[in-house]
């Protein structure tokens, strides 16, 4: 009876059965409960700052990642895509891995301002080493920790079983085939040089009592975009939010000064909001090149004093950083003296204190803004809360809004002012910014969150109608007069810094078996296929060996 069966069986194999697999099999894929959705996962991913600075490329030159996921002890060649934690790399093994591996994704701690000293020490020191090392020719993303990730970083860290691990080479195959993993994938095209960069810089004035072209001039810059090891992570809450704040709110208390005929000084007072600080000051540098040998009048031309403020709110100290010690009778020497004084006579227990620095031409960036009017001749000085421009906090994604850096932000805006008042006036210990005109910590505040709260990265700000750039335009207007807006580009044939594209893009990893299981799988599925089709096509054969096998088994 089972003969027959096998007879009829044999006839679906010949005609309708590779039809019915065509159909069938697909269904069950369809209905299967394996749900190959929830094998996927998709986490925003920032990419590390990529541009060129005196035809020097800085950062990362690719994009697109399509690898195997493998931890910092578990890779070995470049088709793995390294997955860490910021606090386990070191400079060291970052170089070893931007030279050998294929790319890299790294996970930032979950809440940053709850590090300890040592742990921003640790990444700050790993960000200089990215930034300002040779370039890097693979794919560096950063992404913000979550639980997902967490899962993930722990499967890849002990899901693997390394050939250095393994007892003998047949364990260390079967662990390749049995092992699962991940596939990183960022589908993005290949970063390009951006085209039609425009850098804003803004100025305005408060026009002094007497002659306009007669009166001293005293000039207040800060610059308003900020770095880290990626743009869209570089919200510079201390480098330069707290040195823009301090002269968005030295233009608000001086307008008010000035509004009134018996109390403007004879001074005219200047006020420039410059771009691209980060890159060795290019605002700067094209605004004095369009001021000083343009052909037009100079708002600047003999300015008796300028004033940078870089960086003023991380520390109770107040440091004068000059590239040459004034005389005391010039109007560098009168000011810095008057900070002294202000800040003992107001109370605050601030150390306002002297540094000085030679400018370093040969250094490929120089160390404080001042230096860009100090090259032009023109008597300057920056004011921070750092001591050394080396500082790493001034090039970190670590800086963001920090407890009590308001207050420390407000005492030394105070000081300024009062100082900046005090040598304009000619008069001292006397306080002129008291109540009901006093410096506000509230509109202080406010400046600090609306900046603190963006990235602001040169190259997110670099087109003509930035919006963060028009506000700054707009509440210029509102306390000074004669607000420019100069948009400088750069030298298209000989640029001196050049912005790429692809800044964030969509990381997706995938629960995928290591490559060398699908080569199995492969090989195990050719085979079956194989072994079935040879059974189908000799099915006479096989039929009536089991027939003799059968005869034989019922005469025994």
């Amino acid at each position: 009876m089972w003969v027959e069966e096998c007879d009829s069986f044999a006839e679906l194999c010949r005609g309708y059965l590779p039809y019915y697999l065509l159909i069938v099999l697909p269904i069950f894929i369809i209905i299967s409960p394996a749900n190959p959705v929830a094998a996927s996962h998709e986490f925003p991913a920032f990419r590390m700052s990529q541009y060129d600075l005196h035809g020097v490329p800085h950062g990362c030159r690719s994009a697109p990642i399509s690898l195997e996921a493998r931890s910092l002890t578990g890779w070995s060649t470049s088709r793995h895509c390294i997955v860490a934690r910021a606090l386990d790399l070191t400079p060291e093994t970052f170089q070893s891995i931007r030279q050998k591996a294929g790319a890299l994704i790294v996970v930032l701690p979950e809440n940053i301002n709850k590090l300890t000293h040592e742990e921003k020490q640790h990444i700050m020191a790993l960000e200089e080493s990215m930034i300002y090392g040779p370039e890097t020719p693979i794919p560096v993303y950063f992404t913000q920790w979550n639980p997902e990730l967490q899962v993930i970083l722990e499967d890849v860290e002990h899901g693997f079983i390394t050939d250095e691990k393994a007892g003998s080479a047949a364990e260390a195959l079967f662990n390749s085939i049995s092992a699962s993993g991940y596939q990183v994938v960022v589908s993005t095209g290949q970063a390009v040089a951006k085209t039609d960069v425009k850098v804003a810089t803004l100025q305005g004035k408060l026009t002094g009592t007497g002659a306009e072209d007669k009166l001293p001039t005293i000039a207040v810059v800060a610059h308003y975009d900020s770095t880290g090891v990626a743009t869209e992570l570089s919200f510079g809450a201390e480098s330069n939010a707290s040195g823009l704040a301090m002269l968005l709110e030295l233009a608000r208390l001086f307008s008010v000064l000035y509004s009134i005929g018996r109390s403007r000084p004879r001074h005219n007072l200047v006020f420039i909001v410059t771009g691209a600080g980060k890159l060795n000051f290019q605002g700067s540098k094209k605004w004095l090149e369009d001021q000083l040998d343009g052909l037009e009048g100079s708002v600047i031309q003999d300015a008796s004093y300028v004033i940078c403020l870089d960086s003023v709110s991380s520390s109770d100290n107040l440091y004068v950083h000059v590239s040459k010690p004034p005389k005391e009778t010039s109007a560098g020497g009168l000011f810095f003296k008057e900070l002294k004084a202000a800040s003992d006579g107001l109370g605050y227990g601030s150390n306002v204190e002297g540094v000085h620095k030679k400018i370093n031409l040969a250094e490929e960036s120089l160390a404080w803004e001042h230096e860009r009017y100090s090259i032009r001749r023109l008597p300057a000085a920056t004011l921070s809360s750092l001591k050394s421009h080396e500082d790493p906090l001034r090039n970190t994604i670590l800086d963001t809004m920090q407890e009590g850096q308001i207050d420390r932000l407000h005492k030394h805006t105070s000081i300024v002012a009062e100082a900046l008042a005090r040598h304009m006036y000619n008069i001292s210990y006397s306080q002129i910014f008291a109540e009901p005109l006093s410096v506000s910590k509230d509109s202080l505040k406010m400046w600090m969150d609306f900046l603190a709260s963006q990235p602001r990265s040169a190259p997110l700000l670099a087109d003509k109608h930035n919006p963060l750039v028009n506000t700054l335009k707009e509440a210029l207007q509102k306390y000074l007069g004669d607000v420019k807006m100069t948009l400088h580009t750069p030298d298209k044939r000989d640029p001196e810094f050049v912005f790429y594209d692809v800044t964030k893009a969509s990381l997706n990893v995938y629960s995928v078996k290591p490559a060398v299981f699908d080569l199995f799988l492969t090989i195990a599925i050719v085979l079956y296929l194989g072994a079935v089709y040879l059974v189908v096509h000799n099915f006479p054969h096989v039929y009536n060996l089991a027939t003799r096998m059968s005869s034989r088994s019922k005469m025994s």
